[in-house]
């Protein structure tokens, strides 16, 4: 029998190894060939054409999110990673796992080439991850004064049907950055920031900041103070923090001046921390004493992210805010004591440049930031600085209530009820102590009756010191003229007519006329301006 003829058109295996080794022999020259004599410039225009070509086929649009747009960081690039990191499928084989410096969470991201489906709004889309290797270059760091050396480039393909083109780029581009935000938010801990200290000393260029983790437990919760002053405090930080457009709307810095002003130990740094906590704002630590010129407040104030806080304590005690006749002091040193007149004259931050720090054109260099100032003395300050805009809500921290006495026992001691508990919170009225006097005589114990009589007598002492501190000062005052008494006689300056004052009595207004009460109330106080 004859072959067929099917069978005889079927080259052997021989034939067909031989034609496939010639045929990778030929392709390899050709490469050879298309490197040596066409420039790399050439090349590239050509596969991009290629690749062009092939994609004009496709129903698939790609959008390549790189790391550095033009040797700048590109924000979409990280907000890309946040977003990606919880939507990691739990099957996923391969990815990379660290831990951030000066954090607390594990940080999840994309290896090489792995990639993610995500669905939004019945679209599908997927994100792949690429990093490839590139001749050494240099890219801005962090601080934006020593440039990184990086030796690859990374970025990320989002491919998705091409008619979703509109609705990914205005919509769900940003919801990546909106979701974000959130998972940043919850996976960093809160910072405390305070100037390096080798700022001031010749040092230039880099972060003029360093951060410690922030982990004090005070919150509002905790707080020894009346439930009532810190709904309010609460309320006040609600709305703020929901306010972006308004402030937009009504052309002012988003921006809120908190005052905190009472005796030592009443709890002011405590209700910073309550604050920071409750907001998850960081914290940067001001101390004026250490800058020298108004421009270094500014650039200060330029380098402090959105969402903080901004603390300034005893500002009283900063630099000179009582008055505005510093010139006029520093002219009678100049008179009297050359050297002093050098000394009242060397550079230092200013009354006006820290009024235009808080309220003037560079308050508005940031977003949702709270100035807190605190001191122990508010009749120190200069009225400028007071007035709504720049401190929008003072809040007088005065000695411990009842209220207050309370928190600390059921913080301390879990308690909630005892019988001892209206002698202690009778004495605590008259007493005057600090929460933090009360916080001490608590830790000296641990069992409750032990705790509560040691409370009472410490009150006690604190009572009778008190009753001999005010009988002194009573007889000095007698001993000093008894023609005062208890009615005092001032000339009135119009008309020369004696005017009689008691003590607490009403008294006009010097603005408007109108009659104010000259008591004041000695709790805890609230005023939002």
């Amino acid at each position: 029998m004859f072959p067929s003829r099917t069978a005889a058109t079927i080259p052997s295996a021989k034939t067909m190894i031989s034609a496939a080794a010639s045929a990778a022999a030929t392709m390899m020259l050709l490469r050879s060939l298309v490197k040596e004599f066409l420039p790399r410039e050439l090349r590239s225009y050509i596969f991009y054409k290629f690749k062009t070509l092939i994609n004009s086929f496709s129903s698939e649009l790609t959008l390549v999110v790189e790391e550095y747009d033009n040797l700048n960081h590109n924000n979409l690039f990280k907000a890309a990673e946040l977003y990606l990191e919880p939507i990691i499928p739990p099957d996923a084989k391969k990815f990379k796992i660290s831990l951030p410096k000066k954090e607390s969470k594990f940080s999840l991201s994309l290896d090489k080439y792995q990639e993610i489906v995500d669905t939004f709004n019945g679209v599908t889309l997927k994100w792949k991850f690429i990093s490839k290797q590139v001749p050494m270059k240099y890219v801005p760091s962090s601080d934006n004064f020593n440039p990184m050396r990086i030796s690859e480039d990374r970025f990320f393909e989002l491919s998705f049907h091409k008619k979703h083109k509109d609705m990914v780029i205005d919509v769900y581009l940003k919801h990546v950055i909106k979701k974000s935000k959130e998972v940043k938010d919850d996976k960093r801990s809160l910072k405390l920031f305070t100037l390096r200290h080798d700022r001031m000393s010749g040092r230039r260029g880099g972060d003029v900041w360093q951060s410690v983790n922030l982990h004090h437990p005070s919150t509002f919760d905790t707080l020894a103070m009346d439930m009532e002053a810190k709904r309010t405090i609460m309320e006040d930080l609600d709305r703020f923090v929901k306010r972006k457009e308004f402030y937009r709307r009504v052309g002012k810095a988003w921006k809120r001046g908190y005052l905190l002003f009472g005796p030592p130990g009443t709890g002011k740094s405590s209700l910073i921390a309550a604050i920071a906590n409750y907001l998850k704002f960081d914290i940067y630590d001001l101390e004026l004493t250490d800058l020298r010129t108004n421009s270094d407040l500014r650039n200060l104030l330029v380098s402090i992210e959105n969402k903080s806080i901004l603390m300034v304590e005893d500002i009283d005690c900063s630099i000179e805010l009582q008055d505005r006749l510093a010139q006029a002091r520093a002219m009678t040193a100049s008179r009297h004591n050359p050297a002093a007149f050098i000394q009242v004259n060397q550079p230092q931050v200013t009354l006006s440049g820290l009024l235009n720090f808080v309220d003037g054109l560079w308050s508005g260099c940031g977003d949702e930031r709270i100035i807190i100032f605190t001191t122990n003395h508010k009749e120190r300050l200069d009225p400028a600085l007071l007035r709504p805009g720049r401190m929008d809500v003072h809040i007088h921290m005065s000695y411990c209530t009842p209220c207050g006495f309370k928190m600390l026992i059921s913080n301390y001691l879990g308690l909630t009820e005892h019988p001892l508990f209206p002698s202690v919170e009778a004495l605590i009225e008259t007493a005057k102590v600090t929460p933090a006097e009360v916080g001490e005589q608590l830790l000296k114990w641990e069992e409750p009756e032990s705790v509560l009589t040691g409370l009472i007598e410490f009150l006690e002492d604190k009572k009778s010191e008190r009753s001999k501190r005010e009988d002194g000062n009573r007889d000095n005052n007698e001993e000093a003229g008894t023609a005062e008494g208890e009615l005092a006689q001032e000339v009135d300056g119009s008309n020369g007519e004696v005017v009689k004052k008691e003590e607490g009595a009403e008294e006009a207004d010097g603005e408007n006329g109108k009659i104010v009460k000259g008591k004041r109330n000695k709790r805890a106080m609230i005023k939002i301006q």
